[in-house]
């Protein structure tokens, strides 16, 4: 039996080092304690007091939560500010402009470094070219594009003048994009020619074309395309780009800027203005466009880079996410820069050259911090356990874990083989719609349990309830809701008020908690949450509820097993069973090898949860149906599991073949 399977049998509980606690912003469970209190006995001083440490205001403040028209919170009511102001020339102001913001890597491997001064007037004189091509305060701007300093500037750059930006993911299709387009009204759409990503050069502006030519798109009067390529010239098309430029409406970025000021005085918005629009995945399958306003928003992801992250002036962090989700708008684009954080930003992905990647780019850079997925930890496990061995990860002090729950195995291989058993790992529970960490270990705080996120942050009231919205025995699995209000909230789903209320705020509950769409259970003597996985991914079979997380971290704890997903399909005897996925560390058996290796999984399940949870089918895979970002799509699984026909779009899949493979079997 290996050690992490050993320590996993024992239940281990690893509590913060003498040192994390004696360094630690927030040190000891009293001081956390006193914090939570704070929160509990007057909420709004609370938040008032931070928000007054923290951000740097135009106008004050005097009312810190207006709920006149509840659940429509608004934070900071009379207050203006501007988030670019705060990010950066505060930074400046204070003498830091010297400080490196940004060291970012190409996917060939090229590094760029960009201090606060430089960021700032990068920003300001983009700014200038967007109010030069007629975007001015609440005008909606699209941003397509590759990872890159460029993708941060035009971000902040629409903060800095109070136009809001929806960031789509440069893996979405061009119908997906046109969507996004059509739904935010957009007026100007920021993209690149090309982007790179495992040595392949990937086209972004005909997505573009292709998605403004399905039509609903008229809005968008202007395009602006950054040169990712090879250099190419001003002509009206140039094969080389796989570029056609559309005179009169598509403008090279280089142009754009050209004779642009260096300086832009930032607009100053009222404190709930719409930074920016963010679209995800609804439950009739349209996407929901989840709306976030400036000051409350920026509080929140500052105080978890802080807090959160223990963050310090000397550290290097590195979040890899893309900037098309919300970890890489909170924990990239805001959250760092806000703090006067260094971080690296990366294009490419990891297993490209090899699997080596992320721990070589951690060595060269001497990453202090170091955020990732669970799908690329599991990832990293299969292709190379022992690659972390192989270099020097000594910056390290502290790992995080943020998309999905993480399963015990890939916790503690997390924990041991890159941290080396000596950096505390944060399981980190959030939404697109929280905008920043819900429940988190504090590293001077919070002993760690691998598969748990453990406690609530510093000011939010977590709970778990039932379907009538009353609170549940600790120990008892339930629905996860938010009690209070929270500054980093979302304010509404663009143009979709009353979606708004029936997805987050359903009259069952009561109107006023806020349903995070999870199912989770807190331990019976430490209050300790855990998340069971989506409340429409919690499966009833014969009458048990079981949690399709909680299978698939068994099924992942078996040492021969790489991923897993599980998904239900409807039965006439149990109600439900229970389909699993699995990629296997080795080659994928075929017949009778793959039956005995699916006898031998069912097994295995039976021990660690219980014979009601044994899959009734697992089909084996060389991979699971992801998209590039990492996300696996339990949508498509489910259509698989059940025999259906697909229908779903499947052109952002990184392997569309992988589908075939699944069906086949």
């Amino acid at each position: 039996m290996t050690t992490i399977q050993s320590v996993l049998q024992e239940n281990r509980v690893f509590p913060p080092s003498a040192a994390t606690v004696a360094r630690a912003t927030i040190s000891g469970r009293a001081a956390y304690d006193a914090l939570c209190q704070e929160a509990r006995d007057d909420p709004d001083a609370y938040w008032a007091r931070l928000a007054h440490e923290h951000l740097s205001w135009q106008q004050d403040f005097r009312q810190t939560l207006d709920e006149s028209q509840a659940p429509f919170y608004r934070w900071f009511v009379d207050g203006r500010l501007n988030v670019s102001y705060n990010c950066l020339d505060r930074h400046v102001e204070a003498g830091l402009g010297e400080k490196t913001a940004i060291i970012f890597e190409t996917d060939e491997g090229q590094v760029t470094t960009i201090n606060y001064r430089e960021l700032l007037r990068r920003t300001a004189q983009f700014a200038n070219a967007l109010k030069a091509q007629g975007i001015v305060k609440g005008d909606r701007v699209v941003i397509y594009m590759p990872m890159s300093i460029e993708a941060i500037v035009a971000m902040q750059a629409c903060a800095r003048i109070g136009a809001t930006h929806s960031v789509v993911f440069g893996g979405f299709s061009a119908k997906s994009l046109q969507e996004r387009i059509h739904s935010a009204s957009a007026k100007l759409v920021i993209t690149a020619d090309v982007q790179c990503r495992g040595g392949k050069r990937i086209p972004l502006k005909p997505a573009v074309d292709e998605g403004i030519a399905l039509g609903g798109c008229e809005s968008v009067s202007r395009i602006i395309v950054y040169q990712r390529g090879a250099a190419v010239s001003n002509a009206d098309s140039d094969s080389s780009s796989g570029c056609a430029m559309q005179a009169g409406r598509d403008l090279w970025w280089s142009d754009a800027v050209q004779g642009q000021a260096d300086v832009c005085a930032p607009e100053w918005v009222e404190a709930s203005h719409p930074l920016f629009l963010l679209y995800t995945s609804g439950s009739t399958g349209k996407p929901k466009g989840v709306q976030h306003g400036s000051a409350g928003y920026l509080l929140h992801s500052l105080l978890t880079m802080k807090w959160s992250f223990d963050l310090q002036p000397e550290d290097v962090f590195w979040c890899t996410a893309d900037i098309g989700w919300v970890t890489g708008h909170s924990y990239i684009a805001y959250g760092p820069t806000a703090c006067a954080a260094t971080q690296v930003i990366f294009e490419g992905i990891p297993t490209w050259p090899d699997a080596g990647r992320f721990w070589q780019m951690i060595e060269r850079h001497k990453v202090s911090i170091f955020y990732t997925a669970p799908t690329a930890i599991r990832s990293l496990i299969k292709l190379g356990p022992a690659l972390p061995g192989n270099y020097d990860l000594s910056s390290l002090r502290l790992l995080g874990s943020v998309g999905e729950p993480i399963n015990p195995e890939a916790w503690m291989w997390y924990y041991t083989q890159v941290g080396g058993s000596r950096c505390p790992l944060l399981d980190t529970f959030w939404q697109t719609e929280t905008g920043a960490h819900m429940i988190v270990p504090l590293p001077g705080v919070t002993p760690l349990v691998p598969g748990s996120c453990t406690l609530p942050f510093p000011g939010i009231e977590a709970a778990v309830v039932d379907e009538h919205g009353h609170e549940l025995p600790w120990g008892e699995g339930g629905s996860l809701v938010i009690k209070r209000p929270w500054p980093g909230m979302l304010t509404t789903l663009w143009n979709e008020p009353q979606r708004y209320i029936n997805a987050y705020f359903p009259a069952e509950l009561g109107g006023r908690l806020y349903l995070a769409g999870d199912g989770a259970v807190r331990d019976a003597k430490t209050g300790y949450f855990t998340i069971m996985g989506r409340i429409d991914d919690v499966l009833n079979v014969s009458g048990h509820r079981l949690g399709t997380m909680e299978i698939e971290s068994a099924l992942v704890a078996n040492p021969l097993v790489a991923e897993a997903a599980v998904v239900g399909r409807p039965d006439e005897l149990t109600g439900e069973a229970i389909c699993a996925f699995v990629v296997l560390k080795g080659e994928r058996p075929t017949g009778a090898a793959a039956v005995a290796m699916a006898n031998d999984l069912r097994d295995w399940v039976g021990q660690e949860i219980g014979p009601i949870a044994k899959p009734r089918d697992i089909r084996f895979g060389d991979n699971l149906p992801k998209t590039r970002s990492g996300k696996i799509m339990r949508r498509l699984l489910r259509q698989l599991a059940k025999g259906e026909e697909l229908t779903q779009d499947v052109t952002t899949l990184e392997n569309p073949a992988i589908l075939e493979q699944l069906r086949a079997l």
